[in-house]
């Protein structure tokens, strides 16, 4: 199993970018407040990852197990 992590960019203008990897589901937006402080700014855009639909995609492969009879 892979560590969660955020990957950090600072482009030679001083922009900022920040990408979570391995945080699944709507987990990731917990941090949105930690980068901002570490950072001391403020978020201009945002957009989900593919990580942000494994976790659904993970909780309908649980529900669809607990319904079928092991025997």
């Amino acid at each position: 199993m892979t560590r969660p992590r955020i990957v950090v960019t600072v482009s030679g203008d001083g922009r900022v970018t920040a990408e979570t990897v391995d945080i699944l589901g709507d987990r990731c937006l917990d941090y949105i407040a930690v980068l901002e402080d570490l950072v001391d700014g403020q978020v201009s855009a945002s957009a989900f990852t593919a990580d942000y639909t494994r976790q659904t995609e993970h909780a309908q492969e649980q529900q669809v197990n607990r319904d079928v009879d092991p025997a």
